[in-house]
């Protein structure tokens, strides 16, 4: 069998966690490989009535941020304490959110959800911006104990996990080929 076919298979198979600088340009790689696990925004029994960690790569941000979406559309924001209320509306057609507080709304589409992560991407060209693409939750318990780039690694491990099944059927199928070929 080929040494260079066993490579590609063996690197494809080591999966690591890319190194980036922020925590955006984490998210659009591991998004890509994550996505599928995610679940859709009009599933609300995994966002709503829960507390939210806002997560934030910027040194200078050191705000306990918990964000709340709550039954008949009431959203809260509590920074360090202090609670401003808003609402939040699903817009069913686009699976978009839009999040009003005070005379601001803002619009996202949904990038990742499940029980621990929630992260919605801010609608249009934020980059060009110059301003943060991923609006990044995660449930408090979980997200309280962790820095950012360890929410990244969780969240990457997640489909590193999801993975290993795939990655096991893989190696034995290889492995199948192999005793084959040597038997021959």
């Amino acid at each position: 069998m080929d040494n260079k076919f066993l490579d590609k298979v063996a690197s494809s198979l080591s999966v690591e966690m890319p190194h980036n600088e922020t925590m955006d340009e984490y998210l659009d790689v591991i998004l890509k490989a994550a996505r599928p696990l995610s679940e859709d925004l009009r599933e609300h029994k995994f966002y709503m009535n829960k507390p939210w960690l806002e997560f934030r790569d910027d040194e200078h941000f050191h705000d306990a941020v918990l964000h709340f979406f709550n039954e008949d559309h009431e959203y809260l924001r509590s920074i360090n304490g202090d609670v401003e209320q808003g609402s939040w509306r699903y817009l069913e057609s686009s699976n978009k959110m839009l999040i009003s507080l005070g005379d601001e709304s803002e619009l996202y589409d949904l990038a990742f959800l499940d029980p621990e992560f929630f992260i919605l991407s801010k609608h249009g060209d934020q980059q060009r911006l110059k301003k943060a693409k991923y609006f990044v939750m995660l449930f408090e318990p979980v997200g309280r104990r962790l820095e950012w780039r360890d929410a990244m690694e969780k969240l990457f491990n997640k489909y590193r996990n999801n993975n290993s099944f795939y990655l096991t059927l893989v190696v034995v199928v290889l492995l199948i080929i192999v005793l084959v070929a040597m038997l021959s």
